[in-house]
């Protein structure tokens, strides 16, 4: 029982942060109607930025305070993100208001490719730390109820409770703020948002640069765990199962459809695994995505839209 707990415990902090990186997806989704493959480029040139300047910005001011240079190398990666959030509205997004999703969809691929190789040009191309003081150590829960207790990787319960906060937050904005309704309403219908006043533009580079916050924790939180490097980016393709289980539109169905890949990839490779030779993890989500895509193609949490004819 220990053993089951603590996988599956590993399975819930992984899911948390494969939610984190689905909430991208989801928000660009929400107010534009489009999939957002840019979204695993932004974790990455998010987690170079923040990565760079942390090396950075304590040499040209002089001086070696690791919290003050973690809190400025975070605040100019999210300028940045901000910035490229605007440059995006308006070299690429304006010119395709009210086209068909296609082009936005090829759109997006297109910023994808470009963020992967200007991230390189920018900040380099070698593996960098990220180090924000998240403890590394172990820890035992459970002694009393079980004998050795369940091993629970401290880091994994802080990036944990940090992504169920964003996404609170972000639960919150949509729900309770009128850019929040605004962005669903945009998302509903571009045309139609227009003719009653809001502005699609001011709509887009708010989201976008919402997005690129949450990519931005994303990056920290992945980078912190693995190093941040080039390969950073294929992470995020975990998380296109994530919005498929969960549905494209759902806040909510981003964090449990992170959730049940999480847990649904580890539980798989440790008890089925080795009946079938290993490597269910990396199969596991998009194989539960494609029985979704067949039987329930909306999600679990996702808008059922009905087409009349």
């Amino acid at each position: 029982m220990g053993f089951f707990l603590e996988t599956l415990f590993g399975g819930l902090m992984v899911g948390m942060l494969y939610s984190l990186i689905a909430l991208g997806f989801v928000l660009i989704y929400k107010a534009s109607g489009v999939f957002n493959f840019a979204q695993g480029a932004m974790v990455l040139f998010a987690a170079l930025a923040m990565a760079r300047f942390y090396e950075w910005i304590p040499k040209w001011f002089g001086f070696d305070n690791k919290v003050l240079a973690n809190v400025l190398a975070f605040a100019a990666a999210v300028v940045i993100m901000i910035a490229v959030a605007w440059l995006i509205e308006r070299l690429v997004l304006r010119k395709l208001v009210n086209q068909e999703h296609i082009t936005l969809l090829m759109a997006t691929l297109g910023i994808s490719y470009f963020l992967e190789g200007f991230g390189q040009t920018l900040f380099g191309s070698d593996i960098y730390k990220i180090d924000v003081g998240m403890p590394k150590d172990p820890v035992i829960v459970l002694e009393s109820a079980l004998q050795g207790g369940v091993l629970i990787n401290k880091e994994d319960l802080y990036a944990a409770a940090i992504a169920a906060v964003l996404v609170a937050l972000l639960a919150l904005f949509f729900q309770k703020t009128a850019t929040g309704r605004a962005l669903r309403a945009v998302a509903d219908d571009h045309q139609a948002a227009q003719s009653i006043g809001i502005p699609l533009g001011r709509i887009w580079i708010i989201v976008w640069s919402v997005a690129g916050v949450v990519a931005l924790v994303a990056g920290v939180i992945w980078g912190s765990k693995l190093g941040v490097q080039f390969s950073l980016a294929l992470v995020a393709l975990k998380a296109l199962p994530v919005v498929i289980l969960g549905g494209l539109t759902s806040v909510p169905g981003a964090i449990i459809g992170g959730l049940i890949i999480g847990v649904g990839e580890k539980l798989s490779e440790i008890y089925i695994g080795p009946m079938l030779g290993g490597g269910i993890e990396i199969w596991f989500a998009y194989v539960l995505a494609l029985v979704f895509l067949l039987f329930r193609p909306q999600g679990l949490f996702g808008e059922k839209i009905i087409d009349r004819v």
